[in-house]
């Protein structure tokens, strides 16, 4: 039987005439008709007795109707499933994040995501850059949020934000009476920042190196966030992405780093793969938060609009 075939067989076993069973379908009674002759002569056997203007169902009929029914279930419930991913009420997102996104902007995202799709299932990763690529890849996350921009093949990047570095000291330090904190006066600090191989340790290499300075830090880092407990105990003072919420963290102050170091924020998404309805929607929602966390060049006081 085919969908048509189907759906007029079902209609008459609702209605019990071709007349009531012909409006319900807004088509003409002589072509229901037709219909369900061919129905009943493509199954072998009769569905329907005519008895005084009526359609008797025969039990062959009766042993179909559930099935017809149950099918019909089915497709109503399939026919939801659409509509509540069209409008981002169904699916699962799942967003691999590194460190410091994943304690500022993802945060905010979610608090805003979460409120307009709250029936959406969120699974968060929080694993460093190169990891992100991977599982972007394998199919694993279909968001990544990491602050690199060097290119990979198969992943598109997307800038929707930078940041800048910060020098992270314990409160009370004698260089937190500056307002910023300049490379030399570092020289004399233990200093904690990133290995000279990451993208961020390279920046700050070329920074310090345009002041005549060398960067070799004392303690190697991979992620900022482990700068943290260092910085607390006293062990030296951190050159970290300005991304963290320092602030929140208890005996710690946080000063401006010249020279200015800007770290990209990018959204990553596979070449590969087509992004989810669910996903897209997360994706608007990051980008709105780099905006309100004042992240993206626009929110910059020195921003300059195009002409």
């Amino acid at each position: 039987m085919r969908a048509r075939q189907i759906e007029v067989f079902r209609m008459v076993m609702r209605c019990g005439t071709l007349t009531s069973a012909a409006e319900a379908l807004n088509v003409s009674q002589p072509a229901l008709s037709q219909i369900l002759l061919h129905t009943e002569d493509e199954l072998g056997f009769k569905l329907f007795q005519r008895v005084k203007g009526r359609l008797i169902p025969t039990p062959e009929a009766e042993d179909l109707y559930p099935e017809v029914e149950r099918l019909f279930g089915d497709l109503e419930a399939l026919r939801g499933r659409a509509r509540d991913l069209r409008h981002g009420k169904a699916g699962i997102v799942r967003l691999a994040a590194s460190a410091p996104p994943s304690l500022s902007v993802v945060p905010e995202a979610l608090r805003h995501f979460r409120s307009a799709h709250p029936t959406l299932r969120v699974l968060s990763y929080v694993v460093p850059a190169e990891i992100i690529m991977r599982m972007l890849d394998d199919g694993q996350a279909g968001l990544g949020v990491a602050m690199t921009d060097e290119p990979m093949a198969g992943i598109d990047t997307e800038i929707i934000g930078r940041t800048r570095m910060v020098c992270v000291l314990p409160a009370g330090h004698e260089l937190a009476e500056k307002a910023s904190i300049a490379a030399a006066d570092l020289q004399d600090q233990t200093l904690i920042s990133y290995r000279a191989t990451s993208l961020q340790g390279r920046l700050l290499r070329e920074a310090f190196g345009r002041e005549g300075l060398v960067f070799q830090p004392e303690m190697e880092i991979d992620v900022s966030i482990i700068g943290l407990a260092f910085v607390q105990q006293g062990l030296g003072v951190a050159v970290v992405d300005g991304l963290l919420p320092w602030h929140s963290f208890p005996g710690l102050v946080t000063r401006p780093f010249l020279p200015e170091v800007s770290l990209p924020l990018c959204l990553l998404t596979s070449a590969r793969r087509p992004l989810s309805r669910s996903h897209d929607l997360l994706r608007a929602h990051l980008r709105t938060a780099c905006h309100d966390l004042g992240l993206t060049e626009a929110d910059k006081p020195d921003h300059k609009p195009a002409l």
